[in-house]
This record gives C-alpha cells, structure tokens and sequence, in this order.
C-alpha cells in the first residue's frame, strides 16, 4: 500500500533544480522545469544531443561529470534521472540529509516526490497522481484533458483508455508539432501522441509535448541538429520501421509540419516499402505562424499578393542547391526563408547582386511563438550585420519584403 500523497504546485521562478543524469528521462523533465522558470543544474558526464541544444542556448547549466553531495548547495529540487539503481540512492540520501525533496525516476517508492502525469490546457494544469500506477494516472490525465478540449469535463468510470497489447503490424504516425508553442499541436496530434508507444522526435518539437506522455513509452531523441550530431535519416526510417513491424503504435513527432522541410515524405516513403500503414498529421508551419506571432503577415493587401518558402540551409552557390535565387531576387512579394541563419551573408549578397532593392525590409524572428521570441526588423542590406549585433541563432525565421515593414500594431 502507497503512503498517501500531500498534492502540491511549486513555484520554481529563480530557485535551482538540480538534475542528475543527461538521457531519455532528463530530456522528458527538463523543458518543463524550464517552462516554470527554474535555474536547472544538469550533471551528467554525457547528454543527449536535445539536451545538448539547450546548454549551447544559455538556458541551463551543465556539470559534465557524475553527482556529488556538494551539488545540492542551494537546491530547492532534486530530479534524479537515472536508472542505476545505486548512484540514484546515493543522489536520494544525500538529498534526504538535507531536506531537499527528490524525484526518482528509476525507483518512485525510494523517492520524497512524485512527478505526475499532467496536461496542459491554456492556463489550466491538470496533475494526476495514480497511487503509484502511472498507466492509471496517465488514463485519467488524458480524459480529463479531453474534457477540457470538448468542454464537456466529464469521466465516466471505466472510461480510461487501456493499452493495447498488438499483434501483427502496427502503425506510424506522421505528426507536425507546430512552429514552437505547445498548445499549437492540433487535437488530432496530440491524440495520437497519448496513444503512442514509441515517440521519436528531434530538437526543434515544443518539449512539453515530451513531458506528457506516458512514463513506459519508448522515446527516441532524433536530434536532427543543424550542422551538429544527428542520426541518419536512414537510422531514423529504421527505427520506424522496426518498431512498427514489431507491432508498436509509432509517432515520428516533428516541428512545424513532417512536410515542410522536414524530411517526413521520406519516412512515408519507407515505411510504405515496409507494408507499414502511415497517418500523416498537418501541422501549423512556422513559415507562416511565426512571422505572424510577429505581427508580421507574409500577404497583406495592397502590399504582397505572394510568398514564397525556401530552404536556406545550403548557400546559393552549392552545386546541391535547388532554389533558383536569382529568380527569387525579381519577386515583388515576400520570401520567407528557413533555417538560413548560417547562410543569410552570402543569400543577401545574392540577393542584391541580381536585383532586390537594398532598402527592402527584413525581419528575423527567432523561437518564435515561445516565451524567448525575439524579433529583430532592419533592411535587406543591413540584414547579415543586424544579425551579429543582435546575437541571434537557429531556429529563426527570415523574412524579406514589404510586410515586414507594416505596422500591425503590438501583437498580444
């Protein structure tokens, strides 16, 4: 029998967590910690490269070595994210000596803390504790969840969806996580991620999609990270493959829409060779939700009456690039570029050389549509120097044409 449970919404604004341990768990329970403001310490001698993308970005600190008890100074909060059974009780005891509550994710009866299962549904936060079953938990936060969406809020006892246990082939599906908010998934992604259970996702999905799904499903961090470590994307077919010939409802969770740049024809592509069923799920691109989280429409009357999307991830002059740059210089409307920080030096002077107007405005929108949405406006000549001064990296958005100069008025 369970000791009861005291429920409880911390306020970790400014005050440091420390987890220990850099995997599949830590990159589950770290953007949520994030998300609620804390100072997260990580020590790990090794972490996964999503996690990885986080320390390169400011936004936690990393210790790249094993625990120890000096670790806990000025620590509210311990996660401990490991699955060593001894070094987990060594962070746990240490923690315990100094009255600091500490979650275990490889034993929850050894730990002073729970992490419960939770949904997110604006500003509502729904925790559910199962008495140490977290499929029992997991089954009512997603009802209750449901509710929420429908409006209707209600349970009927019973009504908790049981996993199934499959035969034969399973499934993949292909869903867009949306350009970086996380209520930006559509119901019928988020629907298929509660079902999943494998997830394989990459750097650029909204972490606390991550944090809500179920503790036994199998997550694989894809890392798909510009010019960094990353899986092949013939590793990452196999994975879907595998696990679905094996019988495994599979979600390949991916940012923005799986066919915007992402690769996801590729993986419908394998799969069907395999006799694999496919469920392609659209999501909202960044393309254009982030310039208009911005304020900035990628058509407006009187001002664009085109836009065009291209990828900006190899320089105009590479023997493997497909967009025709020259020609995009002659278009009145708007471009939107991705993942083109790296190459925004030689795609402006491309630009300019066959004929876009030097005061043609610009805009870079970087994390868009998160709570580290930055928006920097200059001109098309002074784009690559505004982009140094301000400090701005991937992921971003670049926009050039006219709407990046209407004045739509603060966006809230």
């Amino acid at each position: 029998m369970t000791d009861p449970l005291y429920p409880l919404g911390l306020r970790l604004t400014g005050r440091r967590v420390l987890v220990v341990g850099g995997g599949a768990v830590a990159t589950r329970r770290v953007p949520a910690l994030l998300t609620c403001g804390a100072q997260v310490v990580l020590v790990s001698p090794t972490l996964t490269p999503a996690l990885q993308s986080l320390v390169t970005a400011g936004q936690l600190t990393w210790l790249p070595r094993r625990f120890t008890p000096d670790d806990l100074a000025e620590v509210w909060l311990v996660q401990v994210a490991i699955d060593d059974p001894a070094a987990a009780a060594e962070v746990s005891e240490a923690a315990e000596q100094r009255r600091i509550f500490c979650v275990r994710a490889d034993d929850r009866h050894a730990a002073t803390a729970w992490t419960p299962a939770v949904a997110r549904h604006g500003p509502v936060t729904v925790a559910v504790l199962g008495g140490g079953n977290p499929q029992r938990a997991a089954g009512l936060r997603d009802a209750v969840r449901q509710g929420l969406v429908d409006g209707s809020l209600s349970y009927q006892p019973g009504a908790t969806r049981a996993r199934l246990v499959r035969g034969g082939v399973g499934s993949v599906a292909l869903i867009g996580a949306g350009p970086g908010d996380p209520d930006l998934i559509t119901a019928r992604g988020r629907r298929l991620l509660t079902e999943a259970d494998v997830v394989v996702t990459d750097r650029l999905v909204p972490g606390l999609l991550l944090d809500e799904l179920r503790p036994e499903v199998e997550l694989v961090d894809a890392a798909k990270i510009p010019y960094g470590p990353s899986r092949t994307q013939e590793e990452i077919n196999r994975i879907l493959v595998d696990r679905a010939l094996a019988g495994a409802s599979v979600a390949r969770l991916k940012g923005g829409d799986p066919y915007v740049f992402g690769r996801g024809g590729e993986e419908a592509q394998a799969c069907a060779a395999a006799g694999v069923p496919v469920t392609v799920v659209p999501g909202v691109s960044s393309a254009v939700a982030v310039p208009a989280a911005a304020g900035i429409p990628v058509t407006h009357r009187g001002v664009a009456h085109e836009f065009v999307v291209v990828s900006g991830h190899l320089a105009p002059d590479h023997p493997e690039s497909l967009v025709a740059w020259p020609a995009l210089a002659q278009l009145r409307g708007t471009l939107v570029i991705l993942m083109g920080m790296r190459q925004a030096p030689a795609i402006t002077k491309t630009l300019l050389t066959h004929g876009r107007p030097p005061q043609t405005p610009a805009a870079v929108l970087a994390d868009g549509t998160t709570a580290r949405q930055r928006t920097l406006r200059t001109t098309l000549a002074e784009l690559p120097a505004a982009i140094d001064q301000a400090g701005l990296g991937p992921p971003a958005v670049i926009v050039i044409g006219d709407v990046a100069g209407v004045d739509l008025g603060p966006p809230c």
